[in-house]
């Protein structure tokens, strides 16, 4: 088993996520993820509710870091807010998973089909993970450069008694029916080892690209992805919630940007 450590992280005033990918250089730290926060998509419902939500903290950054060790010292100077994880996966796994994401966040030109309508909203909230209103219009007025770029979702996910091969099921169901259709990729799933998110009571994390923001909108309305979100994971989770990140580069800027001409 290979780890990891994962922080959510909100920032001092005046200090970006450049400075801080920055200061891991310098220690000959690289991360495994490290990407802007853009926006909640899903709120734990009990679960961490106080250090995600209590202070209506802004979180700028996740990070993915190997090992278990906690951010240097200079870096934590830098964070105002944070909370953090152990995590665990086969070390098979994450063979080549650099590799991997690279093209899942510039593919070949033409590769990724266009996103499907998202406009029809199926729901009052975006809490069952289907889409919402709110959420609709956030993404339409949302610029062409962010509408169009690669999103990566955090999940945390907390399992009722007896339904972690339920949620098991959910995953290859979508991998086989949604995933291919709207562009959904599970990059990384891993069990919560240590720190904060093991002492509250999580289970795992899941780790998903999309082509675009586009193209979660488009799956979370579609009628594929509910019918496998209300048979197989909305009764096999206690709590969850849903980080909306995307990757930046070691300057801090949106990693493999598509410009809005390209085909996708």
């Amino acid at each position: 088993m290979v780890t990891y450590n994962f922080h959510i992280i909100s920032l001092v005033e005046g200090i970006s996520p450049a400075d801080v990918l920055a200061v891991l250089r310098r220690q000959n730290i690289k991360p495994l993820v490290k990407a802007k926060v853009v926006r909640w998509i899903i709120l734990p419902k009990e679960m961490s509710k106080i250090p995600l939500l209590a202070y209506n903290i802004h979180w700028d950054m996740l990070l993915i870091l190997p090992g278990e060790s906690e951010l240097p010292l200079e870096a934590r100077s830098f964070v105002k807010h944070s909370w953090s994880g152990n995590i665990g996966v086969g070390s098979s796994l994450m063979q080549g998973y650099e590799e991997r994401n690279a093209k899942l966040l510039r593919p070949p030109p033409g590769s990724v089909k266009p996103a499907e309508s998202y406009l029809k909203p199926i729901s009052e909230s975006s809490q069952g993970l289907s889409l919402s209103a709110e959420l609709s219009q956030w993404v339409s007025n949302l610029e062409d450069e962010r509408r169009k770029h690669p999103v990566s979702m955090l999940n945390l996910l907390k399992f009722a008694p007896n339904k972690r091969q339920q949620y098991k099921k959910y995953g290859q169901e979508f991998a086989k029916r949604v995933g291919s259709r709207h562009g959904g990729v599970a990059k990384i799933v891993a069990h919560v080892v240590g720190g904060q998110a093991k002492e509250q009571g999580w289970d795992e994390i899941a780790f998903a690209h999309y082509p675009s923001i586009e193209h979660f909108a488009a799956m979370s309305g579609s009628e594929d992805y509910q019918e496998v979100n209300k048979t197989y994971r909305q009764g096999a989770l206690v709590d969850t919630f849903i980080l909306c990140t995307q990757e930046i580069d070691d300057d801090g800027k949106l990693a493999g940007y598509v410009s809005s001409s390209s085909k996708i």
